[in-house]
């Protein structure tokens, strides 16, 4: 079983784009979801996973994420996706000892960006970026499957 342990914050401004190391944009639909679970497609790049979360906190997350074959996805995405689709461009920058991604939401979803940290303990040390803004680890608004049903633009 994998678990996850991240932590999730706000963007305060542009200066992250500086440290871009890596983009690459990403599309994820909902299969299946309740309160605390999630089962995903997502494409990215000429890649397709199905990607299942499970939390309690927000902050440890059961994960486990299996690459499909492209065709695969581009089917459930046609056929079995249910609701809204979310977008974004997903860049990665290291600070530190640490790797962030920052997920720039596109669509309705627009202006959200987040920077999310995956940690080895809830309680590890790491260099805060300065446009770092609040953590959002524990708010569901911010989870992924929440954003396609209740998208940013509409809070």
């Amino acid at each position: 079983m994998g678990i996850e342990i991240e932590r999730k914050f706000l963007v305060t401004d542009d200066r992250w784009r500086q440290q871009i190391e890596r983009s690459i944009e990403m599309r994820q639909g909902c299969l299946a979801q309740d309160e605390r679970r999630a089962i995903r497609v997502r494409i990215f790049g000429n890649q397709a996973h199905i990607n299942i979360k499970a939390s309690d906190d927000g902050i440890h997350r059961h994960e486990f994420e299996y690459a499909i074959p492209l065709a695969d996805a581009r089917d459930l995405f046609e056929h079995v996706v249910e609701g809204p689709v979310v977008e974004k461009i997903r860049h990665e920058i290291h600070v530190g000892e640490h790797l962030w991604e920052v997920d720039e939401f596109l669509g309705a979803n627009a202006p959200l960006v987040v920077a999310e940290v995956e940690l080895a303990h809830a309680d590890e040390a790491f260099e805060r970026p300065p446009w770092l803004g609040a953590e959002v680890s524990e708010d569901k608004r911010y989870y992924n499957s929440s954003l396609a049903l209740r998208p940013y633009s509409r809070w």
